[in-house]
């Protein structure tokens, strides 16, 4: 019989300096001042706006769930103060992002610059093998999960605080034997190997964010408000450097899973806005709220209703007209997923073919009046 081929060591891939990348995006380039006029955009679009923006304020009345769910260009196209505003003034209770959306955030906030010629980097092996990137947001997530905190929350902690606090490893070793049943054992273990393989000292880490003022995650965290992530094992830059650890990766996500969960379950006359993100929005919503209806069902309760979705990308949408339903499988408006999924979630899903600035920034005037 044929060997089974044995994994690559990927433990011995070469992290270099992130001072040493040529990065494509820097602040002082991109941020949009949500102080400034918002952009002009056609009668049509800001009336869509505006429905977007009488939705929430009902929302915010009743109690009920306003959920944003981000791609990582939001991010580099500048919009955290605009998003950032939204969470301050209370209108936005849960948002959620990819690991790209992260990284790109952390980027910014500790180095004030992010994204890289992905073109160029592949083809010399340097292409996310960045040591401050993948370290500590690896350091973030095995810290917070001692917390029993999830990505998003994990890495706020970490930007507003300017690091964590690290147990010895003498302390996770006793507390192992002493606790082996006990809930956060995988998470001490996993902490513990890091400790050990790539010689952390305990105590304080202190990492600086001069920049942290920008960042969604730590915002969402000064105020308290859910910001869940929901990566991909081998999706993200972060899987390029020797700390990769699915399962620490794994078990923020799962927290956060649950906690994006919490906040569809709030979601009756609610709104969901999914801005730029074409795969992560919708795959993980479908899963969530079928979860929510799930429980709901054994409790003798009305699955999730009156709540309206506005899915905004610049993409034309399959020339379909997504208020008549689901387009014919021979239609290629049915494989668009940011579009088919939210139009099967229930609710009212409204499509906005809009460029996520011109939105979120009109969003917030309208938001504003």
């Amino acid at each position: 019989m044929k060997e089974f081929p044995s994994p690559l060591d990927l433990k011995s891939v070469k992290a270099h300096p992130l001072s040493q990348r040529r990065s494509l995006s820097r602040l002082e380039h991109m941020l949009i001042d949500p102080a400034q006029p918002s952009p002009s955009c056609s009668a049509e679009m800001l009336a869509q706006i505006h429905v977007c923006a009488a939705n929430i304020r009902s929302a915010r009345e009743r109690g009920s769930s306003v959920m944003l769910l981000y791609g990582a260009h939001l991010v580099k196209n500048g919009l955290l103060p605009v998003v950032n505003a939204l969470i301050e003034r209370g209108w936005i209770t849960h948002l959620a992002t990819n690991g790209a959306g992260t990284i790109h955030d952390w980027e910014l906030s500790f180095l004030g610059r992010t994204e890289e010629s992905v073109r160029d980097n592949v083809a010399t092996g340097t292409f996310g093998t960045w040591d401050e990137t993948g370290r500590n947001i690896h350091l973030a997530l095995l810290a917070g999960a001692l917390l029993e905190e999830g990505y998003g929350r994990s890495l706020g902690r970490f930007i507003s605080e300017d690091g964590v606090t690290l147990p010895t490893s003498n302390e996770l070793e006793a507390v192992l034997r002493e606790q082996p049943a006990h809930p956060l054992t995988p998470a001490r273990a996993e902490l513990l190997q890091a400790i050990l393989v790539h010689k952390l000292s305990a105590g304080r880490v202190e990492v600086k964010h001069p920049h942290a003022e920008c960042s969604i995650l730590a915002t969402a965290f000064r105020h308290n408000v859910p910001l869940t992530v929901h990566p991909g094992i081998g999706y993200d830059i972060i899987s390029n450097h020797p700390m990769f650890n699915g399962a620490a990766i794994g078990r923020a996500a799962q927290m956060d899973f649950a906690l994006f969960g919490r906040a569809v379950e709030g979601l009756d006359g609610g709104v969901v806005m999914s801005v730029g993100s074409a795969i992560m929005g919708p795959q993980v919503f479908e899963k969530s709220i079928s979860c929510v209806n799930n429980l709901r069902a054994q409790a003798g309760r009305k699955v999730v209703n009156g709540h309206s979705i506005h899915v905004v990308d610049i993409q034309d949408g399959g020339n379909w007209d997504w208020t008549r339903g689901e387009p014919p499988k021979e239609n290629p408006a049915y494989y668009l997923r940011f579009c088919k999924s939210f139009a099967r979630m229930g609710g009212t899903m409204h499509y906005a073919q809009c460029d996520n600035g011109v939105f979120l920034c009109n969003l917030l005037g309208a938001l504003s009046q």
